[in-house]
């Protein structure tokens, strides 16, 4: 049943055009073509984000604009990672679209599974990071950016960027 599936799920074969079918495999239903058998694996995206802190243990947010999801609530710095693209460049490339600023990419610090956007499930990678150039500006779909305390954060818009925040302690 179509229905079970997320919006954009194959319905047609990419090799042969057959209309897929639902069919078993590891244990859960994926759609599967009954003349060649392909088989659609759902493969989720990968998203990079870098935290940042200050020398008061504050932690750099940004505001996302109108369009992005979850519009108007904060998020540490973020995107999707480009096919091709290093994950560690696309980290920076983010900060630096939507905060401004060059960075040096670190260790991850968390990683998690995204289920914030039905259509667009993603696998988040945090890495901790380091301001080495650049003039703090919102760009890209961030409207705004910012430096709080882990004690007065404001809205948060995704829970992956709260569970990383509640493992921190001031201070670093």
């Amino acid at each position: 049943m179509m229905s079970d599936f997320w919006p954009g799920e194959f319905r047609f074969c990419p090799m042969c055009a057959t209309e897929l079918d639902v069919v078993q495999r590891g244990g859960r239903g994926r759609m599967g073509c009954p003349s060649c058998g392909f088989i659609h694996f759902r493969d989720p995206g990968v998203g990079a984000a870098v935290l940042l802190r200050d020398d008061d243990g504050r932690v750099l947010l940004v505001k996302r604009g109108r369009g992005a999801t979850r519009s108007g609530l904060w998020c540490i710095p973020c995107g999707y990672v480009d096919y091709g693209e290093d994950v560690r460049q696309a980290a920076a490339r983010e900060v630096l679209e939507e905060a401004g600023l060059e960075v040096e990419v670190g260790d991850p610090v968390f990683v998690a599974s995204n289920f914030h956007d039905p259509e667009k499930l993603t696998v988040g990678i945090w890495f901790a990071g380091r301001i080495v150039g650049g003039v703090p500006q919102a760009g890209d779909d961030a409207v705004d950016i910012g430096w709080f305390a882990l004690d007065d954060l404001p809205d948060l818009a995704f829970e992956t960027d709260t569970a990383l925040l509640q493992t921190l302690k001031p201070g670093f």
